[in-house]
């Protein structure tokens, strides 16, 4: 017989998926530390199970156009910051896929984020990115430069997509059929997906800018007018990836 402290070793490295084995395994065992052990094990196993429920609840879009073959989710992260790019991203599942966790990246903490970024880029069937900077949001206003960007990231796609989930807005310009959800990254896995790979793909590009302008903190703000930033902006003035019609209030 194990002892308690073996098993709780075990169930630490138990997938969620298979704690029903080990709960009928060590179920039957008296012992206080192990049912205390089986309690976790089974609310574990729970907060699968509705995580699992949630994400059906997610798929509601796409059972809806289960008859196309490639259901295609839109998202854009960057419309409000003084500084830095648009960043959409235009992703495509398999049918019926399953990554648990997947929900508006605003909703998810940075670590969460980062581990489904990869997951999505694994496992979705295509992905893109579409990217307008600063200068062009300057150009043609960040509406515009948003849409502009979402048809780069469709026109970027290895397929073609049957059907463009859409979150809140209609893209011109698009041969395709379209729908707009509002909050569509949290009712949509495509669109929660889009959301995840564009959020990080942004985070990540700031990041990098940090280290070039250093005193707007943008690692810290992502280009966010923070009072930190508006400081900063006061004392420095713009760089050249700041949006002169965002800050002319502050400069």
């Amino acid at each position: 017989m194990l002892k308690i402290g073996e098993i709780k070793d075990v169930l630490k490295y138990t997938p969620d998926e298979e704690l029903p084995v080990f709960i009928k395994e060590y179920e039957t065992d008296e012992r206080d530390g192990v049912k205390k052990l089986i309690m976790q094990a089974r609310k574990r196993y729970d907060r699968l199970l509705k995580e699992k429920e949630r994400i059906y609840q997610l798929q509601e879009y796409e059972r809806r156009y289960a008859n196309c073959d490639y259901i295609c989710g839109i998202d854009e992260v960057g419309r409000g910051p003084f500084a830095g790019p648009v960043v959409t991203a235009a992703v495509i599942l398999p049918k019926d896929c399953e990554i648990l966790y997947i929900n508006d990246s605003k909703k998810l903490s940075e670590k969460r984020r980062e581990e489904l970024f990869e997951v999505i880029k694994e496992k979705a069937i295509a992905y893109s990115i579409g990217i307008n900077t600063a200068e062009r949001i300057d150009e043609i206003n960040i509406l515009q430069a948003t849409l502009e960007a979402m048809r780069k990231a469709i026109n970027s796609l290895e397929v073609k997509p049957d059907i463009l989930l859409n979150d809140a807005v209609t893209i011109p310009g698009v041969d395709i059929r379209q729908e707009a959800i509002i909050k569509g990254d949290a009712k949509s896995i495509s669109i929660g997906a889009a959301s995840i790979i564009a959020k990080v793909t942004r985070d990540h590009m700031m990041v990098e800018y940090d280290k070039l302008y250093p005193q707007y903190h943008f690692a810290e703000n992502k280009g966010y007018g923070t009072e930190e930033h508006r400081k900063a902006l006061r004392e420095f003035g713009p760089c050249p990836i700041h949006r002169r019609s965002f800050i002319h209030n502050y400069v």
